[in-house]
């Protein structure tokens, strides 16, 4: 075999060696990339139960709101019709003009 030939063999060697080396730091990569991804994945299974909870929360006191405004449903009704917001825009006018 030449010289060359000899070459070859030498950086398809090295070719291997260095294949074989990215191949291991890929695996690590992956592994550590793995670890990152389940702790994560366990912090946010904690956070979504906690939103859960607060949100089981957030709808029983909204519940326990709607049945304290029922008395007040009529008034609240009138309220927010658009003719008596107009007219109370109007008196707002009506004052701001007269100062």
């Amino acid at each position: 075999m030449t010289d060359l030939g000899w070459m070859g063999v030498a950086l398809l060697i090295v070719c291997v060696v260095m294949i074989g080396v990215e191949g291991a730091l890929a695996a690590f990569w992956a592994r550590q990339l793995a670890k990152r991804a389940k702790l994560l994945s366990e912090r946010l299974a904690t956070e979504q139960f906690v939103i859960k909870t607060e949100m089981d929360h957030l709808q029983v006191e909204l519940a326990a709101t709607v049945v304290l405004w029922q008395p007040y449903g009529r008034a609240l009704r009138w309220a927010r019709h658009p003719l008596v917001i107009a007219l109370l825009e109007s008196y707002a006018r009506r004052r701001m003009a007269t100062r």
